[in-house]
């Protein structure tokens, strides 16, 4: 999480990205910017893997199963 405003890290350029694939008609460019600006983002940030907040409750309940 990004400390200073509380959301996850990269989340508005992949948010954006997301929903630029959705518009009709596709802007192949602004996406394509919009891709680069979130591998930038990325890079930055240092990010190695992105996961959805269902995804991680699942993983956590998953994992207490085991235990």
């Amino acid at each position: 999480m990004d400390e200073t405003q509380g959301k996850p890290v990269c989340a508005q350029e992949a948010l954006d990205l997301l929903n630029c694939v959705t518009q009709s008609p596709f802007d192949q460019e602004k996406c394509h910017r919009l891709l680069h600006s979130l591998r930038q983002c990325v890079l930055v940030k240092k990010v190695k893997k992105f996961s959805l907040a269902e995804q991680e409750r699942q993983e956590t309940k998953q994992s207490n199963k085991i235990a």
